[in-house]
């Protein structure tokens, strides 16, 4: 056992730092030859861009989400032609397309004063450009993404030009089509809307940063840290995979892709260590989709919710942290169940590293991390808060070659503490002098050993940020087309109808009809779409119901999420799969029962929502607030974890068909917020536990000799 498990996490070590995974529908990589490294030069300008825009912040809005698009058109089809053409003529044909949708960009930039007066009366030009915009990002979004996004898009698209022959209340007056390619290809609505707006604004910015964390080797201070935190617990191999992810959820929100880059290492070892194929999938997926809920990233979904519910980032964050905390805390119990029921045990102690000392070793990549955690805390804006942490984590990457050069230790701690203080600076005398820093640490490591290569790691985390960024982009833009339309048609009303009509006489009916909504439209659509369309059409009506707004639109999220989970399509979990050798759909099924908190936390939010932290009850105003979020938690904690022994069948002694139905009934009554369920619930809950206890100290007096 010991040098078995001295291998596994050896081996979970291994994982580099640069690994690189596929991203949405295209291979890694930007291609080979010459047009490879032109991609990989759009890359960086188009990074640069947006950190140029991000700093100084001095062009429209109009001109920073026009150019945001063309860049992506031009990135996205020259990854296409790269990777993906065969011949030289489809080479050239996407980019073409790619040189075509940058030059809309160009256009709204130079005519941007002509067009704003022109608006409504498009010349012939700005009509075929537009509608030039519109073609080339439904165009990019089915390649990059699927057709499942684009025909949803295309589905409300085409409502604009053919509704008016639709019966009923799905007819609208008609629009002429001069008038929705002004609607959707200029201005600040369709593919210029709010979601391109988030993704220009604030999801790029926090991709970049996620991008220069990982190739400084923070990916590799999180795995060591859960090494040896939990990887001595029982279950080892799936706790660190828990945890790690948990840890990665802080900084990349993009769940698929993390379970592509931590899957392959993560899951032979869950294998490895007794686990069965499908369950070690469903582990990865699990905790990788759960990254989407942990603050401060969140699956870039949070920067959206704050602009479009004009609320301050740290309200999302703080609504989330406790759903956050219950949803890992529930993977890491469903471990501890099965590694029970299946007679695991930890890795071996003495090959395990020691997470402290990984911390004091590695610690300044901390630093960049919690300074965007403190300032968008102390009320800071998102793009603020991530452009100044990017700019720490690249004054650190680019100190440390130089710091290296320095023999004595005070030295190189008083070089650290003057570098620090100079970076710091910036809330002071402005942007201009962290640029000054950071130049003259480029300068300098021109001429130090080891500081080209640390110029190189920058330079490549520019352009896999930016390629990063490419497919939750795309998403925002051709999205941006069902927001559109919803403004343009009022269509949204007879939905938000429906659900009111329903919910008058039973609100969990309304939830359930929105439930099976986000997770239909997240079987073939990502989470961040999923959730600006679901929201655009549920959260209004369960407002109208009583639900707090903030709370409705956490709903909606939550079970975009959890579509990524949910057979038959399950994202994640089929990318999962070649790894674990095993059907999608199996892993799917365990994932499911992974994720119980993730499906159950949304329903106990709308009827107590003092578990995202919102507005208390009677309890609150009897006991105090704290007291009633206490509760509230605990009642949770032991709900769900009734439910996880339920789906186990295992607490310290298997549990027979009965049992684990009874299990499920108490978790259901501490779930339900009705007269006595709660107190019922715990009884019957306690009675369970205490009924297990004494069929263990049964079974291991009859196990001992007489």
């Amino acid at each position: 056992m010991s040098q078995q498990g001295e291998i596994r996490a050896e081996e979970f070590n291994q994982q580099p730092d640069d690994v690189e995974e596929a991203i949405e529908g295209l291979p890694p990589g930007f291609g080979h030859g010459i047009m490879g490294t032109v991609a990989f030069t759009i890359a960086i300008v188009f990074a640069l861009f947006q950190l140029w825009v991000a700093a100084y912040g001095n062009m429209p809005s109009q001109i920073v989400r026009a150019m945001h698009v063309g860049f992506l058109l031009l990135l996205g089809f020259g990854l296409i032609a790269n990777l993906l053409a065969k011949t030289p003529l489809t080479k050239t044909i996407f980019w073409s397309l790619g040189i075509a949708g940058f030059l809309t960009g160009i256009y709204n930039w130079v005519f941007y004063i002509d067009l704003i007066r022109r608006s409504g009366f498009h010349t012939t030009l700005d009509l075929v450009v537009g509608t030039a915009a519109i073609a080339l990002v439904f165009e990019a979004a089915r390649r990059l993404m699927g057709w499942p996004l684009a025909l949803i898009a295309g589905i409300f698209f085409a409502y604009c030009f053919f509704g008016q022959y639709l019966p009923g209340p799905l007819v609208h007056r008609g629009y002429s089509f001069p008038l929705i390619i002004s609607h959707f290809g200029f201005g600040t609505e369709g593919i210029y809307g709010t979601p391109i707006y988030v993704s220009a604004a604030y999801i790029f910015i926090f991709v970049l940063f996620a991008a220069f964390l990982e190739r400084a080797g923070m990916l590799k201070l999180f795995n060591d840290f859960a090494l040896g935190l939990v990887g001595g617990w029982r279950g080892g191999a799936a706790q660190v995979c828990v945890l790690s992810s948990a840890l990665m959820g802080t900084i990349s929100g993009s769940g698929v892709a993390n379970v592509v880059a931590s899957g392959q290492f993560t899951i032979p070892l869950m294998k490895r260590s007794g686990f069965k194929s499908p369950f070690a999938g469903g582990v990865e997926a699990t905790s990788s989709m759960g990254g989407q809920i942990m603050p401060p990233v969140m699956g870039a979904v949070a920067f959206i919710m704050a602009e479009t519910l004009n609320l301050p980032y740290t309200e999302i964050v703080r609504a989330a942290i406790i759903p956050a905390i219950l949803y890992f805390a529930v993977c890491f119990w469903m471990v501890h169940l099965e590694a029970g029921k299946l007679g695991l045990k930890g890795l071996a102690k003495d090959s395990l590293p020691n997470p402290w000392a990984a911390i004091k070793a590695q610690w300044p990549l901390a630093l960049p991390l919690g300074t965007l955690i403190f300032l968008l805390f102390a009320g800071y804006t998102p793009i603020f808060a991530g452009t100044m942490g990017l700019a720490l984590i690249v004054v650190l990457i680019l100190g440390t070659p130089i710091a290296a050069l320095i023999g004595p230790f005070a030295f190189r701690v008083v070089f650290w503490i003057a570098l620090g203080l100079a970076a710091a600076s910036f809330l002071q005398f402005g942007v201009n002098f962290l640029v000054a820093v950071i130049a003259a640490l480029l300068i300098g490591c021109v001429f130090f050993k080891g500081g080209r290569e640390t110029i190189l790691i920058c330079r490549d985390s520019l352009a896999q940020g930016a390629r990063n960024a490419l497919p939750v982009g795309i998403a925002c833009a051709v999205v941006g087309i069902v927001i559109g339309t919803l403004t343009l048609t009022g269509i949204a009303s007879t939905f938000i109808s429906a659900i009111i009509s329903v919910g008058e006489s039973n609100l969990f009916l309304s939830l359930i009809l929105t439930m099976l909504t986000c997770l239909v439209l997240g079987m073939g659509i990502p989470t961040i779409p999923n959730y600006i369309i679901t929201s655009s059409l549920a959260g209004p009506a369960l407002l109208e119901l009583g639900v707090p707004l903030l709370v409705s639109h956490m709903f909606v999220f939550y079970f975009g999420i959890m579509a990524d989970l949910t057979p038959p399509v399950a994202l994640a979990c089929f990318a999962a799969a070649p790894m674990a050798k095993t059907s999608g759909f199996k892993i799917s099924i365990q994932a499911v029962k992974l994720a119980a908190a993730g499906f159950v936390i949304p329903f106990m939010a709308v009827y107590t929502p003092s578990l995202m932290l919102q507005d208390g009850g009677w309890m609150a105003e009897a006991f105090g607030y704290p007291v009633e979020v206490a509760y509230i938690v605990a009642k949770a904690c032991f709900g769900i974890g009734m439910w996880g022994i339920a789906m186990v069948g295992f607490f310290i002694v298997r549990a027979g068909i009965i049992e684990r139905l009874a299990f499920f009934a108490a978790g259901l009554l501490l779930i339900l917020a009705l007269p006595l369920t709660d107190e019922i619930g715990f009884v019957l809950g306690l009675a369970l536990i205490g009924w297990q206890i004494v069929r263990f100290r049964a079974h291991k007096a009859k196990a001992q000799p007489a």
